[in-house]
């Protein structure tokens, strides 16, 4: 049974949250890109926003913009990590609510929107960042933010129950 085991793996387990930072993170970027090319922060605001009741629309398609585009790129690189996550995982619950909450995790068919299932999961990736923190390499462990060992990355040789047999 045992070469059916996975549990080899655990040695692989500090790259868990760099995984989770570079992919939410490039995901993010394309975001606020899009955001910023194809309608830019402005008409972002006016057009999708403003239809939902956000006031200063305006204000606001420039600002998730930024933190879509900045934010995915400090993730990414592992900068300010914990706090941006956490700002995007907001940002994403509060467009989650103001969106689909009536259309469910899986949408309708023929719905004009996706259903809920992408912003779900990159909200666990999120947290995921904030709770994990950026792994390593990253500049917040290069410039010394972050200086733990992630508790999923300690050794677990030699405790235990099956240490005691």
């Amino acid at each position: 049974m045992r070469a059916l085991s996975l549990s080899p793996l655990h040695r692989l387990s500090a790259a868990a949250p760099v995984v989770l930072r570079v992919v939410t993170g490039l995901v993010f970027v394309a975001h606020g890109w899009q955001k910023l090319t194809q309608m830019g922060p402005a008409g972002f605001g006016n057009d999708m926003l403003a239809g939902l009741g956000v006031p200063a629309p305006v204000f606001f398609g420039y600002a998730v913009t930024f933190l879509e585009l900045v934010g995915g790129v400090l993730l990414i690189v592992g900068g300010l990590s914990r706090i941006i996550a956490l700002l995007l995982a907001i940002q994403l619950v509060v467009a989650t609510l103001l969106v689909k909450v009536d259309l469910g995790i899986i949408a309708p068919s023929g719905s004009p929107l996706p259903g809920a299932e992408l912003d779900l999961a990159l909200i666990a990736a999120l947290l995921g960042v904030v709770l994990l923190g950026p792994g390593r390499p990253s500049v917040d462990h290069a410039v010394g933010i972050e200086d733990t060992v992630p508790v999923a990355a300690t050794p677990t040789t030699g405790t235990g129950i099956a240490a005691r047999r």
